[in-house]
């Protein structure tokens, strides 16, 4: 005999959660929300953010559910928005819909949200319910949220370390710390994210692409941000890019310039003299951090000691095996 498996609030958000990741580094500078659709215990509608932001999660489970959404539950993981723009406003819509009740996990600090969609449902006699898996939503949409409360994207630091702590290999030798399997996590990071920024002493060393080379996946490469003081040589492959950001700004106001450009995720993989800048500034928001198993031939200060990085301002979320590669991800948490 099958044993029924009744799921909770926590489970459908948690479907939601992970839908709305799907849109991250694709849907700038909007927010990548997920949102189900829940009736008699089963789900009839799901969707997440689309390309740019349009349609909204919420359209697209509203869509999928059809007649269907009437008398439903919805688990959003952002506040629905309650402002017109190119689309009529998510709370509108299930109020429209006959959707009973509304849970979400934050709210959205949008100054034409900011409460206003919870209030719209309220209004319309809609049960609403807020702050379901909120520390979860909140590390996913850290980047929005930065922009509407700090005027800046948040910023992952990705680095690839030997086991004594370099992120460079001796002269002569292949450039690569870490094996296939951590390079191609790197390149997911990528995808993930809608800047990567580097500095000039990566660029002279590494003449590095930036892009996403993960089949499928071209296509979102994220915009590059070269921090140099000099002019970008055109004989470096980042020249050929049409986007290309060059800059000589200190950290704090390139953030606000990318915010200004609508940039919410900005992926940092620089060598260890522009991490520690971003390190100092208090502006890495998570840490992607691979290790190899072995050392490498180098001699003087390792690079993860210049950067004076301290992991106890980190709380660890996830850790990996990548074939003999390690990889664990670190966030700092911050109120918003």
């Amino acid at each position: 005999m099958t044993q029924q498996v009744h799921k909770t609030d926590e489970d459908y958000m948690r479907q939601a959660l992970a839908l709305g990741r799907f849109g991250l580094g694709n849907t700038a500078p909007n927010p990548a929300v997920g949102c189900v659709l829940v009736k008699d215990a089963r789900i009839i509608g799901s969707g997440f953010t689309q390309k740019s932001g349009r349609p909204h999660a919420e359209a697209m489970a509203l869509d999928e559910a059809g007649k269907d959404a009437q008398g439903a539950t919805a688990y959003v993981t952002l506040e629905p928005c309650a402002h017109t723009g190119q689309t009529p406003p998510c709370a509108a819509s299930l109020k429209k819909a006959g959707v009973a009740r509304v849970v979400y996990a934050i709210d959205d600090p949008d100054p034409r949200v900011n409460g206003g969609g919870a209030a719209m449902l309220r209004d319309a006699g809609i049960e609403v319910e807020r702050g379901l898996l909120a520390s979860e939503a909140r590390r996913d949409q850290l980047g929005f949220l930065l922009s509407k409360t700090d005027n800046r994207p948040m910023v992952t630091l990705k680095l690839a370390l030997s086991a004594n702590g370099f992120m460079r290999t001796p002269e002569g030798e292949a450039p690569w710390i870490t094996g296939a399997l951590a390079r191609n996590m790197g390149h997911l990071l990528r995808a993930r994210h809608d800047a990567i920024m580097t500095g000039s002493g990566t660029l002279k060393a590494d003449d590095p692409s930036l892009d996403c080379r993960l089949p499928g996946l071209a296509d979102a490469s994220p915009v590059p941000v070269v921090m140099t003081n000099g002019d970008l040589p055109t004989n470096r492959k980042l020249a050929q890019r049409e986007n290309l950001i060059v800059t000589n700004a200190a950290p704090r106001d390139v953030l606000a310039d990318l915010a200004a450009r609508g940039i919410t995720r900005v992926l940092l993989e620089s060598g260890p003299t522009l991490a520690a800048a971003f390190l100092a500034d208090d502006v890495v928001d998570e840490l992607a951090l691979f290790t190899a198993p072995h050392e490498v031939a180098m001699s003087g200060e390792s690079d993860i000691s210049q950067m004076q990085l301290d992991l106890a301002r980190f709380s660890k979320t996830h850790a990996a095996m990548l074939g003999p590669d390690s990889y664990v991800h670190y966030c700092r948490e911050r109120k918003n």
